[in-house]
């Protein structure tokens, strides 16, 4: 489950109801990547736009098209008790994991944290991915919360962010080494922020989840793939020719919008895929992503 590409799709929309016909293309087409897992609802699939009754419906979707490809599903609520009931609405959906990051209004303390963790890993029969997400959740998880979280049952892996992996990558090692040492053997690592997602694989990270991804499968299983080789500056530079994506991604609070507008460039959405008040690319930046398009050919 908790190796190689995790692929986070969007789940697109048209006159604000889930599009099942083209989430199902988008499905399709990580099946016929061979991707090794699917997170459906993951933050680029709207998980907190969704009501319960939605989530049910999108889970059994992916599971239905994804076969024997695993499906992850985001699982994450204001409260607790919603938490619990995602996550068991999920897996009696047939979901193999579940995706959980600390949502909150209010920023929330590391006990409050761990209490969340505590409770729904006490509840679920299947595995559990923590997701580290400080630029949408505003919590950031410390060493000593890593160590508590991952001793709880049912944990099979942490999503990090990607900073640590930037230019100098020793510092992503560092990090990764110190969390190996923190957490259970057991529990996998795995990079997001996709702009770190070929440097992090190369420092020895056990899985990629990402957005990317869950469009173009193949770019990101060949940079995955180049970067485990013995040669991984082919990852490198293939991670550098995506600059232009990466500055997109940047400048719009993340890769949501943008994979969401380059789904309807390439026809698998409606042209505004996204429930209001969310909006796809305008104006310059959608030109400049139709350039990308063009140009970096990606699969």
């Amino acid at each position: 489950m908790f190796t190689g590409l995790c692929a986070f799709p969007l789940t697109p929309f048209h006159h604000e109801k889930i599009d099942f016909h083209a989430f199902e293309k988008l499905i399709g087409n990580l099946k016929q990547a061979n991707v090794e897992s699917i997170c459906a609802m993951g933050s680029t699939g709207l998980y907190p736009y969704l009501s319960r009754d939605e989530l049910v419906k999108v889970t059994e979707s992916s599971v239905g098209i994804a076969g024997d490809t695993p499906v992850m599903v985001g699982i994450g609520s204001l409260r607790t008790y919603d938490v619990l009931k995602n996550a068991e609405a999920a897996q009696q959906a047939g979901a193999k994991a579940l995706l959980l990051a600390p949502v909150s209004y209010h920023p929330l303390h590391d006990a409050e944290v761990f209490g969340l963790y505590e409770k729904v890993t006490a509840e679920i029969s299947i595995p559990l991915c923590i997701y580290e997400n400080p630029g949408v959740t505003q919590f950031s998880f410390s060493d000593e919360l890593y160590r508590q979280v991952t001793q709880l049952p049912n944990v099979g892996a942490i999503k990090i962010p990607g900073m640590p992996f930037g230019d100098n990558n020793a510092n992503g090692k560092i990090r990764l080494s110190s969390l190996r040492n923190i957490v259970p053997e057991h529990v996998a690592i795995g990079v997001s922020g996709d702009k770190f997602g070929a440097l992090g694989m190369h420092a020895g990270c056990d899985l990629w989840l990402s957005v990317l991804g869950g469009l173009f499968p193949n770019t990101v299983r060949t940079m995955i793939a180049s970067s485990q080789s013995t040669s991984p500056q082919a990852a490198i530079a293939q991670s550098e020719r995506l600059t232009p994506l990466w500055d997109l991604f940047a400048r719009n609070k993340g890769g949501m919008r943008v994979m969401a507008t380059a789904a309807a460039i390439l026809g698998y959405t409606e042209a505004n895929c996204l429930p209001h008040p969310l909006q796809p690319l305008q104006g310059e930046d959608k030109q400049k992503l139709e350039a990308i398009l063009t140009q970096l050919s990606l699969d």
